[in-house]
């Protein structure tokens, strides 16, 4: 008998026929095992293999929707389950089929593009029209297995296409009470309504709607061989289901949303998991409950097939999850410490409305999208450099580090960020501020210093910037220049060090002399306070010639051997299972590529 141990994959379902198409898509189905009598769990749980991979599938209560429940869920799961590693939530969703051509029983995998994790937690009001839509967070992305695990069958499935509509006809054929309800339904049903029509506008509660070719998108017939599709983005979670197509295309707009759905946004930072939805309808007034079934079970099919890409040693290398749960609960706790000795002037609502009055800029996005790519191990030569440590540790210090275009730069800035972070995790009297300047190539100098201010404005917020708020906000008016210069130096002046990190100086244009003149505010904040300040660029004379003017310290960037060695070792996890166990290939693929790179960073 297999024990609660040997179990590393968790898999998560909302809706019970989202449980029958996981059962149906494990290899070998196992006896229940003795559980802890002491643990409360209230889970029903089917034990299983797929491939080489031991699976727990779990479902939620009946009638239990959305974020609270499916934690709940898992937070039983791994009591009973401490092995498990890899999580998945699996099951049917809204589609967006706005930017793309998602149809009924298409899958939406999430997976991490243009910074966001893959998944987006939204709320929005009670009515279902003209209601607003507010953003609460994005979420941790799925583990590193995982994610490897999407582009080798991506890749697999460009190459050679998928089987899931051959193997979900095998599926029904072994078990023929699932036809019924797990079939493909007639495409005919698969209607697309205009975004501006909702059901009882047009229907009076009833079918009349889809007779009338007026109220549909005209879509392309799909050829056989495309009839099921795999996208890859960002899905939206909440715990309100969607049901308003101008809302669902107005952040298929912004936020590149491709599927809504109800339960992943409670999983993500306490069961770090790949979110899979089968398209069942479009996230309209028109629900369409007959694509269920063939949804769910589609979804769970290209579930089985990434599994089938996971090797058991990819797997054991990812954490615990119960362990990741206890580092994060262990910070939480040290976080709720802080905060109820604290005694602030404003409500955490007030200080971050304070922040975005300042400015929207937000580098921290960046920050985490950089660091999330960054190969294991490399840059420690920068922060293990005698010029890095002579800027850490001294007062009033310039760092100037030139590189070429792709040797590294932003990746080394990221590193330098995130290491200060880590060493001064404790020091509340020390302040971190950043910018990734290639990202706002139309920055100002003014732009520049109030992102800087934004950051390092503590909690609770000092009686003078509560003050220059409260004067321009009654009047209508906007802080100058030297009001938020004078802020941010009174606000460095009550830390008892400062660094400011700058990145890619270079991209900003030099017309209208915005680019000296961001220089310029820098120098004058070091005259100013003092604050330690590290800027990378490309090596353009006239950049060069002003930090040597100021005797910094010059730390060059240019990609090592080592690091790009590492880069292509992480990678090489990746790629197809006969390029990793073929003899002497990887270390030609990595002498190769290290030869061929000359100093910049590979990506």
């Amino acid at each position: 008998m297999t024990g609660p141990s040997e179990y590393t994959v968790g898999w998560i379902c909302a809706l019970p026929c989202e449980y029958v198409a996981a059962q149906s898509c494990l290899d070998e189905e196992h006896d229940d095992v003795s559980l802890d009598a002491s643990q409360s769990d209230n889970n029903d749980y089917t034990l299983g293999r797929i491939g080489k991979h031991n699976v727990v599938i779990a479902v939620l209560p009946k009638g239990g929707h959305g974020t609270t429940s499916a934690t709940a869920v898992a937070r039983d799961m791994l009591h009973c389950f401490p092995n498990i590693r890899i999580g998945l939530m699996v099951g049917i969703g809204g589609g967006v089929p706005t930017k793309k051509d998602i149809r009924l029983g298409d899958v939406v995998v999430s997976a991490p593009q243009d910074g966001m994790s893959g998944v987006f937690q939204y709320d929005f009001g009670k009515s279902v029209q003209n209601q607003a839509f507010v953003s609460t967070g994005v979420l941790d992305q799925p583990p590193a297995a995982l994610r490897g695990a999407m582009a080798r069958i991506e890749a697999w499935y460009d190459r050679k296409g998928h089987q899931i509509e051959e193997r979900l006809n095998a599926v029904l054929s072994e078990n023929p009470r699932l036809r019924q309800k797990y079939s493909r339904p007639n495409s005919t049903s698969d209607l697309l309504f205009r975004p501006d029509l909702t059901h009882d506008s047009i229907c009076n509660g009833g079918s009349g709607c889809v007779n009338d070719p007026e109220n549909l998108v005209l879509r392309r017939e799909r050829p056989q061989c495309e009839a099921i599709t795999i996208h890859y983005g960002t899905i939206a979670s909440g715990n309100q289901l969607m049901k308003n197509a101008v809302i669902r295309d107005e952040l298929s707009q912004t936020k590149n949303i491709l599927c809504f759905e109800m339960e992943a946004a409670g999983l993500m930072n306490h069961f770090p998991c790949a979110v899979i939805r089968g398209i069942c309808d479009y996230s309209d007034s028109h629900k369409n409950d007959q694509w269920q079934g063939y949804a769910a079970l589609t979804a769970a099919l290209y579930t089985k097939d990434l599994l089938t890409q996971l090797s058991p040693r990819e797997v054991n290398v990812e954490k615990r999850i119960a362990d990741i749960l206890s580092d994060v609960n262990k910070a939480l706790a040290r976080t709720e410490m802080g905060v109820r000795n604290m005694e602030p002037k404003l409500e955490m609502q007030e200080y971050n409305t304070i922040l975005d009055w300042f400015t929207d800029l937000d580098h921290g996005l960046q920050l985490r999208d950089h660091i999330s790519r960054r190969a294991p191990k490399t840059g420690g030569w920068f922060v293990e450099s005698a010029e890095f440590n002579k800027w850490l540790t001294e007062p009033r210090q310039l760092l100037f580090c030139p590189g070429i275009p792709g040797a590294g730069k932003t990746m080394i800035a990221s590193i330098v960020i995130n290491h200060l972070h880590r060493v001064f995790e404790n020091e509340k009297k020390v302040g971190i501020a950043f910018a990734f300047l290639s990202y706002q190539a139309q920055l100002s100098h003014f732009d520049l210093l109030r992102g800087l201010l934004k950051q390092l404005i503590p909690y609770p917020v000092p009686d003078e910037v509560v003050d220059l708020y409260e004067y321009h906000t009654q009047k209508g008016t906007r802080p100058s220049l030297d009001e938020v210069f004078s802020s941010l130096c009174t606000i460095i002046s009550r830390f008892s060090r400062t660094f400011i990190v700058i990145d890619g100086l270079d991209e900003i244009p030099v017309s209208a002399g915005v680019r000296s003149k961001i220089v310029t505010e820098l120098f004058n904040i070091q005259d100013t306070v003092g604050a330690n300040i590290a800027v990378t660029s490309r090596p353009i004379s006239g950049i060069v010639e002003r930090f040597e003017e100021r005797n910094s310290i010059r730390r060059d960037i240019r990609a090592t051997d080592d690091d790009v060695r590492r880069f292509i070792n992480s990678e090489i996890l990746t790629f197809q299972t006969w390029i990793r166990e073929a003899d002497g290939l990887e270390r030609n693929i990595t002498d190769t590529v290290v030869k061929a790179t000359d100093g910049m960073q590979v990506e």
